[in-house]
């Protein structure tokens, strides 16, 4: 029982080198792998050996059948360990999170106005771009005081927009 433990171990401290080094023995392990896309990683090696080890620890003591039983169900275990792992940093990896905003995510939104928009110059307003709050050089057809809530019409720039007043 003490080999299986000993595994068991070196798998967790497998994962936590993999999460200190962070890819530096990903590179060996890419030459090896022969276009496994990742299957060869170091987190997938150590979820396996770790569920190895343990897995085997457990049937081990539990059921007293013996090293070779133990051995193929903590193969097993390992196995799906390995493959779930390397299935889930897959899924990690694409990142299909939403997409960073961008300035044309501006046109239609609502803000107020920092430094009063004359005519034929430029003012301040003040924007909310992915709930971050951010000022902007404003122009108007029309003047706009201080304080006045605007749309947003067009984009002219990455630092300028066109806004209207908000009538109510």
């Amino acid at each position: 029982m003490g080999w299986f433990l000993g595994l068991g171990i070196a798998g967790l401290v497998l994962l936590v080198l993999s999460l200190v080094l962070d890819g530096v023995v990903e590179g060996v392990l890419d030459g090896l792998g022969g276009g496994l896309d990742g299957f060869l990683s170091l987190p997938v090696i150590a979820g396996f050996v770790s569920a190895l080890g343990f897995t085997g620890a457990i049937v081990l003591g539990t059921t007293g059948t013996g090293a070779g039983v133990a051995t193929g169900a903590g193969v097993a275990a390992g196995g799906v360990a390995g493959w779930l792992t390397w299935k889930f940093s897959r899924a990690l990896m694409r990142g299909e999170g939403a997409s960073a905003p961008r300035g044309d995510d501006l046109r239609g939104s609502s803000g107020s106005v920092v430094t009063a928009i004359p005519a034929d110059g430029y003012g301040e307003v003040l924007l909310y771009l992915g709930a971050q709050p951010v000022k902007y050089a404003a122009k108007s057809p029309v003047p706009v005081d201080r304080g006045a809530e605007v749309w947003v019409e067009a984009v002219l720039s990455p630092t300028s927009v066109v806004v209207r007043p908000v009538d109510r």
